[in-house]
C-alpha cells in the first residue's frame, strides 16, 4: 500500500519567507529608530537633570513667538501667492510681468539677504512712502496735521514685524508657483463649463477651481509650512527672541553649549516631525479620496 502526500514541503516555502522578510526589513524605517533613542534620551534628561529643565523654562517664550511668526508670515504668504499667481496668469501685459519680476527676484536672493534688507531697506522705505501720502492728505485738508501717517517712525515697526514681513514675502514668491501649477491643473473643460452657466471669472474660481486646486496643492503647500517653520529661526539676526535667539541668550549667560543647543534642535526636530507625519496622513488621505472618486 503506498500513501501520497500534497502538502508543500517546508524547505519550499523558506525563500518565499526569507523575501519577505528581506523586504520588510530592508523597508523599516531604521533612522525613526535613531530618532526615537535620541529623543527618547532627551525626554530623560527634561525629566531627570535640573538643567534642561531650566533651559525649556527658558526657551518656552521662544517656543509661543516662533510659532506665531510662522503662522502669521504664512497666512500672509499664502495670499501673497495667490494673488502673485493670478498675475502670473493674467492676460494684462504689466500685471502678468510685475507678477514674474517678484517671483524671479525672491528666488534668486538668499533668505537671510532678503531678511535684512526687508528689515532695514524695504520697511523703512515703505514707512518714508506711508509718510508722504499722510503729508499729501494733510495738503488736501483731509487729515488733521498730527496724524498716524504722517508721525509714524521706523522705530514703531518692531523686528518681529519686519521678520514676519520678509518670510511673507519669500514664501509668497514660491507658493505663488504651486498656486499656479495648482489652477492650471484643472481642466480648461470645467471653465468652460462654469461660463457656460453663466458664471463670471470670480464666481468661477471661487466655486469651481480653487477648492478642486487647493485639494491637490495642500501637501506641498504643508512641507512649504514646514519649511518656514525651521527658516523662521533666521529672523534672529533681527534679535527676534524666537526659539534660536533665546538659545544664543541662554548660552552668553550659561556657556552650556551641548545642553542648550541639543534642547532647540529637538524642539525644532519634534516640532518638523509632528508636522510631517500630518503632512503624510493628509496626502494618504487625499490618495484615498481620489482613487474612490
Amino acid at each position: 500500500m503506498t500513501f501520497s502526500s500534497t502538502s508543500t514541503p517546508v524547505s519550499a516555502s523558506h525563500p518565499q519567507v526569507q523575501d519577505r522578510v528581506t523586504r520588510r526589513l530592508s523597508e523599516f524605517p531604521w533612522w525613526v529608530l535613531v530618532i526615537l533613542l535620541a529623543a527618547v534620551l532627551l525626554v530623560y534628561n527634561f525629566a531627570t537633570n535640573a538643567t534642561y529643565q531650566d533651559i525649556i523654562i527658558y526657551l518656552s517664550t521662544g517656543v509661543r513667538l516662533t510659532i506665531i511668526v510662522t503662522l502669521v508670515s504664512f497666512s500672509i504668504a499664502m495670499l501673497l501667492g495667490l494673488l502673485t499667481a493670478f498675475g502670473q496668469m493674467s492676460k494684462n501685459l504689466l500685471i502678468r510681468n510685475i507678477a514674474m519680476l517678484y517671483v524671479q527676484i525672491i528666488r534668486g536672493v538668499p533668505a537671510l539677504v532678503l531678511i535684512f534688507y526687508t528689515a532695514l531697506v524695504v520697511v523703512p522705505a515703505g514707512i518714508g512712502v506711508i509718510n508722504a501720502v499722510g503729508d499729501w492728505m494733510v495738503g488736501l485738508g483731509w487729515l488733521p496735521v498730527e496724524n498716524s501717517l504722517s508721525t509714524l517712525q521706523n522705530r514703531n515697526v518692531s523686528f518681529v514685524v519686519r521678520g514676519i514681513i520678509a518670510l511673507a514675502i519669500n514664501y509668497g514668491a514660491f507658493s505663488s508657483e504651486i498656486f499656479r501649477a495648482g489652477i492650471q491643473s484643472i481642466e480648461k473643460g470645467q471653465i468652460e463649463a462654469a461660463k457656460a452657466l453663466g458664471l463670471n471669472w470670480f464666481r468661477t474660481m471661487r466655486l469651481v477651481i480653487l477648492p478642486q486646486a487647493f485639494r491637490r496643492i495642500l501637501p506641498p503647500l504643508g512641507n512649504d509650512f514646514i519649511a518656514m517653520l525651521k527658516e523662521s529661526s533666521l529672523v534672529s539676526v533681527l534679535g527676534v527672541e524666537e526659539i534660536t535667539q533665546m538659545g544664543k541668550k541662554y548660552v552668553g549667560a550659561s556657556f552650556l553649549y551641548p545642553e542648550t543647543y541639543n534642547t532647540v534642535a529637538f524642539l525644532y526636530l519634534s516640532m518638523t516631525l509632528v508636522l510631517s507625519m500630518g503632512v503624510k496622513y493628509m496626502e494618504k488621505r487625499l490618495k484615498t479620496g481620489d482613487e474612490r472618486e
